[in-house]
């Protein structure tokens, strides 16, 4: 252990000498380098730390200097290792292209927010619509903006590009037919279950019937009925009642396209649901039904009623049996009561 200890002496006097024999053949250049090196290393580690010599900006800046300057800067460098100037002087590069590479002109002129919100509302209203579609709205509106704007800032649907329920039902409506159920209680609380075909171009109610005991054989029977020969519709509109997905392949081979709304969404079959309340708020909330063969018979009075005299708002206040209007001069007014008075007809009777 004593001889490791004198040859491991001797190794190091010898590696100082040999410093000490070379530092003469250096140039003076090279020297007053390594001094500075060595001073600096000494002010640092003479500042007051309470763990580890701290290195501020400037000494690594220092460093990072003195590295691009003299080659040989690692055989000085003794408080940190020369993989951390390396890093500093990568920072630094980073920093400086990052100043250098500063817009030094102001780029396009910003989009206003009235535009920005005008792009988004249309691609949200229009999701056929494309990038150049809008653009070319936008030019004929006298907006001055370019085709990257616009694609920029236009809502992106997260599905493919789908036309609005409303839209599908008002291009469709001479070819859609609208199907449901809707129950009314008898005087001693039987149950009956009323199924209604309702055309959505003039809402007329193409057929109904009653029954006590709804399947989907007796629902495809009905179909049948309301629609013989070739005049089936293109479209059926119903929601996920199991009677209706039961009668998918049915209707399939009539040459019937189903269209079935989404779970709890009455509203995507609103002219049935309308109809249907119609016929509540006109003529069940107020009348009490004593068996199938009445209630049969007080839904033909009311239909007749619905179709040929009861105004619609969606028909601009005609009804879903065309019904010319009376001049004056035509007689003057009658009341028919329907229902048993409980609505009214009324129409110009000559004297």
């Amino acid at each position: 252990m004593l001889m490791l200890q004198r040859i491991f002496t001797m190794l190091t006097t010898l590696s100082e000498l040999i410093r000490f024999i070379t530092g003469f053949f250096k140039c003076r250049t090279a020297l007053q380098l390594e001094v500075l090196a060595l001073r600096h290393q000494l002010n640092v580690l003479q500042r007051k730390s309470p763990k580890r010599p701290t290195l501020k900006v400037w000494d690594r800046l220092f460093w990072v200097w003195l590295m691009r300057l003299w080659p040989a800067w690692r055989n000085a460098l003794v408080i940190v290792k020369p993989s951390a100037v390396v890093k500093w002087h990568r920072k630094g590069f980073r920093l400086y292209w990052r100043w250098k590479s500063r817009k030094k002109r102001p780029g396009r002129p910003p989009v206003p927010k009235e535009l920005r919100d005008l792009i988004r509302q249309m691609s949200r209203e229009n999701p056929l619509w494309g990038t150049p579609r809008i653009h070319g709205e936008l030019l004929m509106l006298g907006y001055d903006v370019g085709q990257t704007t616009v694609g920029k800032y236009m809502v992106r649907p997260e599905k493919p590009p789908s036309q609005t329920w409303r839209t599908f039902l008002e291009n469709h409506s001479n070819q859609i037919v609208a199907m449901d159920f809707f129950t009314v209680p008898t005087i001693f609380f039987k149950v009956l279950h009323v199924l209604i075909l309702i055309d959505h171009e003039r809402r007329r109610i193409i057929h109904f019937n009653v029954t006590t005991n709804p399947t989907s054989a007796w629902v495809i029977q009905q179909i049948r009925e309301a629609f013989p020969w070739d005049t089936t519709p293109r479209f059926l509109l119903h929601d996920r009642d199991q009677l209706f997905m039961a009668s998918q392949f049915a209707f399939k081979r009539m040459g019937i396209e189903t269209v079935i709304t989404a779970p709890g969404s009455p509203w995507q079959n609103a002219i049935a649901e309308r109809v249907i309340g119609t016929l509540r708020r006109d003529c069940f909330d107020h009348v009490i039904v004593f068996n199938e063969a009445h209630l049969r018979q007080k839904l033909g009075e009311y239909v007749a009623y619905y179709h040929g005299s009861r105004t619609h708002l969606g028909l601009s206040k005609d009804c879903p049996v065309h019904r010319d209007i009376q001049p004056k001069e035509a007689g003057s007014v009658v009341a028919f009561p329907v229902l048993g008075g409980l609505h009214h007809r009324y129409e110009r009777v000559a004297a």
